[in-house]
């Protein structure tokens, strides 16, 4: 569905929700079952975010972009 972007691969953690955030690097935020968890920066690589485009981790690690329909 998406364009895989950037070269990075991300290991992800059971418990975390990873997001690619408004400064462009991803973070992994702990779930509510995961109480002990705090929010990190887990991406080095930086990803230039554009308009009408929504950005997230797939299952391997990749970050992709999907076109927004109605933006």
């Amino acid at each position: 569905m998406g364009q895989k972007i950037g070269s990075e691969k991300i290991s992800r953690e059971d418990g975390y929700l990873y997001y690619v955030g408004k400064d462009g690097f991803v973070w992994a935020a702990p779930m509510k079952h995961n109480t002990k968890g705090k929010k990190k920066k887990v991406g080095k690589e930086k990803v230039q975010k554009e308009s009408g485009w929504m950005y997230y981790v797939g299952k391997d690690g990749s970050v992709y972009k999907a076109k927004l329909k109605n933006a």
